[in-house]
């Protein structure tokens, strides 16, 4: 069991950039900061990976969120969950979270 993941997480693209979810649970909190499932997009921000173009990564695509957790409808993510960032070429390579709330599991 790992622990669900909120607002307040710290997500990171594998080039230090910030992912933020663009929305979250309205109804379901987690330490007082709104629950993040599958359904809500993640965008990145500031993130400086460049080549001989520059490439950053843009969105989160969650793969393997929560199978036995759902809010909303919605899988939950979990600080275990697997995904991809992407760019404009394509995709960059898998998310990191840094930081999660420790109260609440899931699987």
């Amino acid at each position: 069991m790992t622990n669900l993941l909120h607002m307040g997480g710290t997500v990171m693209c594998p080039h230090g950039g910030q992912a933020q979810p663009g929305s979250s649970s309205a109804r379901v909190k987690l330490g007082g900061q709104p629950a993040v499932t599958v359904a809500h997009s993640m965008t990145v921000a500031g993130c400086p990976f460049t080549t001989s173009t520059p490439q950053p990564c843009t969105q989160v695509q969650w793969t393997t969120p929560a199978t036995r957790v759902t809010i909303e409808g919605s899988p939950a993510l979990l600080s275990s969950s697997g995904g991809i960032c992407i760019g404009a070429a394509g995709p960059t390579g898998p998310p990191q979270v840094a930081a999660s709330q420790v109260r609440v599991t899931g699987q």
